[in-house]
Parts: structure tokens; C-alpha cells; sequence
């Protein structure tokens, strides 16, 4: 028995969510949210968030990390 589209989607984001909480996502839920939080307190515009993002994804396997959609790419 096989498992439908939405059954391997909803296991992706499982297993996503899953690496989120051991700590192996880079550009993590919590790192995303704390970059959005200092847009909206007005420390740093859009612009900067998104580059700093980007230099946060970069730097992932430097670290031994992943990015939010290889560890759901993994799911």
C-alpha cells in the first residue's frame, strides 16, 4: 500500500520539524522569527533581513547544518 501526495507532505513536514527541534535546521522557525522581530522593532530593514538570511543558508553546511527545504527535500 502506497502513500498518497498528502500523506508524503504532511511526513515532510514532519520530519522538517522534527530536524528543527534537534537543532540540525539553520534558517530554523525561531532564527526567522527573531530576524522579523528586529525588522518590526526597526533595528534593521527588510532588505537587511533577507541578506542576512541568505548569509545564514550560505553558511549552513559549513556548520554541519541544513536549510529548511533540504530537511524537508529529506522528509
Amino acid at each position: 500500500m502506497s502513500r498518497t501526495r498528502f500523506e508524503a507532505g504532511i511526513e515532510k513536514m514532519q520530519a522538517m520539524k522534527t530536524a528543527e527541534q534537534a537543532g540540525q535546521v539553520a534558517d530554523s522557525m525561531d532564527v526567522r522569527m527573531a530576524l522579523m522581530e528586529r525588522v518590526h522593532k526597526g533595528e534593521i530593514t527588510l532588505e537587511q533581513a533577507q541578506a542576512e538570511l541568505k548569509k545564514i543558508k550560505s553558511g549552513a553546511k559549513k556548520r554541519g547544518l541544513v536549510t529548511r527545504s533540504q530537511a524537508f527535500s529529506r522528509g
